[in-house]
């Protein structure tokens, strides 16, 4: 509360000495003129001005009557203001600001003196104008007001005892709370005096559908079956080739209305007050022609629609039409081409000059306009007649949604054929490392670390498992890996590489880990969820670096429980309403480009230099991520740091069976007990694989028979005796290894079997439903077939 005292007033026995004194000079100035006598006038100014001191002494030196100045209760004034709902400030007579309540200030930041206050357009002018009249009439009022998008208004008052003072009250408007009061007014006891008057009345919402309409509405609208609200408006009326109005219920034989379009409030989502009055003179619903009438609907529709003159220039646009073409409201365009890029000007002025001239037909014509050029929206062209002036409609949708989501349908397919073609290269590759690893590990056996050839052989072999590393990850972005998913807890698995992260991410970035409440379990591979989060920090480090070399920056792991109605909220359409606990990783690095967004999860894109990356990290990601049933999103701008966030679904326990899976050999023996003994078919139509794997075994002590696909398999089987352990690849040409094995196991239904792979044993278990078998994926080693078939028979 700001308040500023009045202030004094002069001395009146300093006043009242002045005086004397002056007027005594004046008298002796007299005497000496009329007198001629300089003695007497002198004597006259000495007595005049003892006489005057005695006074002032006596008025000095005596009891004095004190002149009490008015005094004002700041304490009552400043409760009284601040009591008030709305801003208020009090001035004086000479236009100072005397007090103001908290109010005041935060409506006009501060305590700027009325009328110079900081209004939009000529608001002070208003408000002194209402000013005036306060001092002139004892109160004004000023209507029409804005500061900063607030709509007011203002009521000045003259006040005091000597009414020396205005009083300045100012009331927000609020626009919802008007057509919220309009609302319940129409459906309302005033609804019905209107109906009563043979008035129907109607607010319409900006698109386009009924919010609350009187009872005599409701009845010839619909008939008194249903509710009215919700309705779109233009679907209950017709029109017919006079362009007369009727209800739709009514048909082409009901009465004609008339129909009132009022604007009582501003804005492009305000909404609008209809009145119709039934009209039996049969006259035009709106002014004095059809064109009238339909411009008045064309401005209700709530999708993008315009009217054209004969000379191809805009008569009419509505607001859905403005917003879709991306209109500026203060420089309208006034010709449709206006709109579009230079290539399509004159597709669209030939369409329009050939609907002008008669043509009857409608056509759709895909157009780019100047504001979107990327994106092609669908413009609607058809000829209009009598309709006045208008000669050509036309019609905008505005499709950002649909082409947002044909976007990401054009995406999810295109990564999908990308991961199929990946799966399938990773599997091809997976042959091949096999081949090239069981050679190296036959080679190895016969020669020593001390011979000259062993280092060159253990290059190869290394560099072997690197590639199978990176078809492990082409496997991992198709969806395609073996997972071994568990039950856990995601900040057990955040724990356990925190160390990892800190020596990876060195010491100029520092990480900051926090951990929700309530968290619920999700099912998921610890390996490779650990493998996201290293491949998310890693990522963010190098765009911190990047963005701060010498400062480093932070990176933030964060994991939130989001429950089912908060999934709900945030209106993804391609994340299911369900219970997640997410992972957050962001940082303060450089940021994504807008253009490069949508493709950071494509297996070998990459920004890095050449030589700095493979471009499969966040490929992997993606594909483990939803591999694990769960979803990834990545939110960025450039210069503002990224953050990818995972929704994994909250674990719920499953009392039905669990469906037969794969099972992979567990090592039972040592591993220097790697010799057995035993019979051993071996099915594999890839040759260097089967050769690789037959010299394996063999060495291991083995009996070891070969086919290259399995009806040859069966065909062994018929003529020979039972074999120990059946070793066979699922994807094969003529008979595939599940088909193969059901074959046998109807001759030998305990027959040990063992399926290769280079694909990943969930997408294998929807067609395999055999049970005791074990799973073996490529590339493998000698060592670990050797390991695996020993394993298999032990456990007979």
């Amino acid at each position: 509360m700001a308040s500023l005292p009045l202030p004094s007033g002069s001395s009146p026995i300093k006043i009242a000495a002045l005086l004397a004194i002056g007027t005594t000079v004046v008298a002796a100035a007299l005497v000496l003129l009329l007198a001629d006598s300089l003695v007497a006038a002198v004597g006259f100014l000495a007595m005049g001005l003892v006489t005057g001191g005695a006074v002032f002494a006596w008025r000095l030196l005596g009891p004095q009557q004190r002149v009490e100045q008015r005094t004002i209760d700041w304490d009552f004034t400043r409760k009284l203001a601040e009591a008030s709902s709305g801003a208020v400030a009090v001035t004086d007579r000479a236009g100072r600001l005397i007090c103001a309540n908290d109010a005041f200030e935060a409506l006009f930041a501060g305590f700027p003196t009325p009328p110079g206050l900081p209004l939009d357009d000529d608001g002070v002018d208003r408000l002194g104008a209402a000013g005036r009249h306060g001092w002139r009439d004892g109160s004004g009022y000023a209507a029409g007001l804005s500061i900063d998008g607030k709509r007011l208004s203002a009521q000045v008052a003259r006040a005091g005892d000597d009414a020396d003072m205005l009083v300045w009250s100012f009331t927000v408007l609020h626009e919802e709370d008007l057509a919220a009061s309009t609302e319940a007014m129409i459906a309302g006891h005033p609804g019905d005096r209107l109906g009563g008057a043979g008035v129907m009345a109607a607010l319409i919402a900006s698109d386009g559908r009924i919010r609350a309409a009187n009872r005599v509405f409701a009845a010839r609208a619909l008939g008194g079956d249903g509710e009215i609200e919700g309705r779109d408006f233009a679907r209950l009326l017709i029109t017919d080739s006079r362009g007369l109005v009727r209800f739709e219920r009514e048909g082409l034989d009901g009465t004609p209305l008339r129909v009132l379009q009022i604007p009582f409030m501003e804005g492009d989502h305000a909404p609008v007050l209809v009145a119709m009055l039934d009209d039996e003179d049969t006259a035009p619903a709106i002014g004095a022609s059809a064109s009238a009438h339909v411009r008045s609907l064309v401005s209700l529709m709530p999708f993008g629609m315009a009217l054209v003159d004969r000379e191809g220039r805009f008569l009419q646009m509505n607001d859905s039409f403005v917003r879709a073409a991306s209109v500026d409201p203060a420089a309208p365009p006034l010709y449709p081409g206006d709109l579009v890029v230079r290539e399509d000007k004159g597709a669209v002025a030939d369409a329009i000059r050939r609907f002008a001239g008669g043509a009857t037909h409608s056509t759709d014509m895909a157009v780019r306009l100047k504001d979107h050029p990327d994106e092609p929206v669908a413009l609607t062209i058809a000829g209009a007649r009598g309709l006045g002036d208008a000669a050509v409609f036309l019609s905008l949708k505005d499709n950002t949604e649909e082409t947002r989501l044909k976007r990401q349908v054009a995406q999810a397919t295109k990564m999908q054929a990308v991961g199929q073609l990946a799966g399938g290269v990773a599997h091809d590759f997976n042959n091949i490392l096999t081949a090239i690893i069981g050679h190296c590990d036959l080679m190895m056996m016969r020669h020593s670390p001390g011979d000259s050839d062993y280092d060159d052989i253990q290059q190869i072999r290394t560099n072997s498992n690197r590639a199978a590393s990176l078809t492990r990850q082409l496997l991992a972005f198709s969806r395609q890996q073996t997972l071994r998913p568990q039950v856990l807890q995601l900040p057990d698995v955040v724990s356990e590489v925190s160390n990892l992260l800190k020596r990876l991410m060195g010491e100029t970035v520092r990480l900051d880990v926090s951990h929700g409440r309530g968290l619920g379990a999700v099912r998921a591979d610890p390996g490779q969820l650990e493998q996201v989060v290293v491949n998310l920090a890693v990522n963010a480090r190098d765009a911190i670096m990047a963005a701060n070399p010498r400062g480093g920056g932070t990176l933030t792991i964060q994991t939130r429980a989001l429950p089912a109605a908060q999934v709900r909220a945030l209106g993804y359409d391609i994340l299911p309403v369900a219970d997640y606990t997410t992972l957050i990783v962001s940082d303060t690095g450089t940021g994504i480009p807008p253009e490069v967004l949508p493709k950071i999860f494509e297996p070998f894109f990459t920004t890095k230099e050449v030589g700095k990356g493979t471009g499969l990290g966040l490929s992997t990601v993606y594909g483990i991520v939803k591999q694990s049933g769960g979803y990834i999103f990545a939110d960025s701008k450039p210069g503002q740091g990224s953050s990818f966030t995972l929704y994994l679904p909250v674990h719920t326990a499953n009392t039905s069976p669990a469906p037969a899976r794969l099972s992979a050999p567990r090592s039972t023996v040592k591993p220097a007990e790697m010799w057995g003994t035993g019979t051993i078919l071996l099915v594999e139509d890839e040759d260097m694989v089967r050769a690789v794997a037959e010299r394996a075994l063999t060495r291991q002590g083995y009996t070891v028979l070969t086919a290259e696909n399995g009806e040859v398999a069966l065909q062994i089987l018929d003529k020979t005796e039972r074999p120990d352990l059946l070793i066979s690849d699922v994807v094969m040409p003529l008979m595939d290894g599940p088909t193969m094995v059901r074959h046998a196991r109807e001759k030998y239904p305990d027959l040990p079997i063992i399926f290769m792979s280079g694909y990943a044993e969930e997408q294998l278990r929807r067609s395999i439903d055999l049970d005791r078998v074990a799973f073996l994926p490529k590339p493998f080693s000698v060592q670990q077939l050797a390991e695996a078939a020993r394993d298999v028979l032990a456990n007979r």
